[in-house]
């Protein structure tokens, strides 16, 4: 077993990944010499070299650290990989981030929200309200949570909030005091062949609850029955089954008002000045979390009503009454993501032509879930897709972004390159759109320049 005491260097393959930078700062934070390799320089990159964490861009064996006690890797790396082969083979301490997670929360009370969306923003603002509220913990996020610009701090207490992901079944390796589950939804079927398996997957999670732990899990999953915990509650939006629920929603200046109802507990008038319906369903389970703990009601409403969001979920590029058109940013790259996306933008811009652009992410991802795609992207006003992102993935034959627009009942639909977007974005936008761009792949390194191309 690894001691985390012992390690003087580390180094980390894939280190501009999100899940990947927080373990990174963690080190660093603790005065950890760090280091590491990623394939391109991104905005996350840059700010870990101004952290003082050295960042190499080429796969050079030659230059790689010899002196380091523990090299962590992203299973996003291709098993070919120079720098993780030579490591590997040349008897190093090589492990996945989930094996790190596993061993930094081995000793405190842990809250790990897990499930195939919503995971990012309601552990940020789970992370958020433990912070803002003096309750204080160290958080391990999938995002950047835009108060602190950051995706992990540290506190004294002894309390981690961690995103768990289910991908290659990393969260089994958690073991949770409090349980999130948001969805069970088909997905990463390149890992687990179909969606049983993948709803299996998230009721073994749940055996990792520590005696007498809590799940709260989104009302109306599937397998609900089939979850294991000794203390179980639900959440929803608007469903009054739910166990935790919102009541006498409104809508207030681009921000939302709402009654929580947690059985007998009522917290009235909390105000969210973050976008989307389904970001009042997340803050719900994050409150749950919050009261589960113990936390101050009026605590609770100031640090709900501080949250300034995450970067890329719902994050306005443009906002309401700063220029004549609203852009609205976002990670969605799985239907009910998107699906999710577009509602919540329809309730904010209900008058408004929502124009939506899609980078899908994964050939596997695209060729499994196409149906799904064209029937949430049919909600919009008017798409462009763009080439499919590969990321991990070599191209499969017949598996471009036309499968899903041939799909489509949409009239006004097309597939442009990334070149096309920026020469043809002006004509697509008035004062009557809402503009709205959506993917996991690499759109956001466009967001600056499609900006300047619509105030232009």
């Amino acid at each position: 077993m690894i001691q985390l005491n012992d390690i003087k260097a580390v180094y980390f393959v894939g280190i501009g990944g999100i899940g990947m930078s927080a373990l990174a700062r963690f080190f660093n934070e603790k005065g950890v010499k760090v280091s590491g390799y990623d394939k391109t320089v991104t905005p996350l990159t840059s700010q870990l070299e101004v952290e003082g964490i050295e960042v190499n861009y080429s796969e050079d064996v030659d230059r790689i650290p010899k002196d380091v006690q523990l090299v962590i890797y992203t299973p996003a790396i291709p098993k070919e990989h120079k720098e993780y082969q030579y490591y590997l083979q040349n008897g190093y301490s090589v492990v996945k981030r989930s094996d790190v997670l596993q061993i930094i929360t081995q000793s405190s009370l842990n809250i790990c929200v897990a499930g195939t969306h919503g995971k990012t923003t309601i552990s940020t603002i789970t992370g958020h309200l433990l912070r803002h509220s003096g309750f204080g913990c160290n958080a391990f996020l999938g995002g950047i949570a835009v108060n602190y610009n950051r995706n992990f701090w540290a506190s004294d207490n002894n309390v981690c909030v961690v995103e768990a992901d289910e991908y290659d079944r990393s969260f089994h390796k958690l073991s949770p005091d409090i349980a999130v589950i948001t969805a069970m939804d088909a997905d990463h079927l390149d890992i687990y062949g179909t969606a049983e398996a993948m709803e299996e997957a998230f009721i073994e999670f749940t055996r990792k609850i520590k005696p007498g732990g809590w799940l709260i899990s989104k009302h109306g999953l599937k397998r609900y029955n089939d979850l294991v915990a000794e203390n179980h509650i639900t959440y929803h939006l608007n469903d009054t089954n739910a166990t935790v629920h919102s009541l006498n929603l409104k809508v207030q200046n681009g921000s939302y008002v709402f009654d929580v109802v947690f059985g007998d507990w009522i917290l009235k008038d909390v105000l969210l000045n973050v976008g989307g319906l389904h970001n009042v369903e997340n803050a719900l389970a994050a409150i749950a979390v919050a009261h589960v703990l113990k936390i101050d009601d009026k605590k609770i409403k100031e640090a709900v009503t501080a949250f300034k969001g995450v970067k890329r979920r719902f994050e306005y590029v443009i906002a309401p009454g700063e220029g004549e058109v609203a852009f609205v940013d976002d990670y969605a790259h799985h239907p009910e993501e998107l699906r999710a996306l577009i509602a919540g933008a329809r309730s904010l811009f209900a008058d408004k032509k929502l124009v939506l652009v899609f980078q899908p992410h994964l050939f596997t991802r695209t060729r499994d879930l196409a149906d799904g795609f064209a029937a949430s992207l049919d909600m919009a006003d008017e798409v462009v897709l763009l080439p499919i992102y590969p990321a991990r993935e070599l191209p499969i034959e017949g598996v471009t972004s036309e499968l899903i627009l041939n799909k489509m009942k949409l009239e006004k639909k097309q597939i442009l390159s990334k070149e096309e977007l920026l020469n043809e974005v002006k004509s697509k936008v008035d004062k009557d759109v809402v503009f709205v761009t959506a993917g996991a792949g690499d759109i956001d390194a466009m967001l600056q320049e499609l900006k300047k191309k619509i105030e232009a």
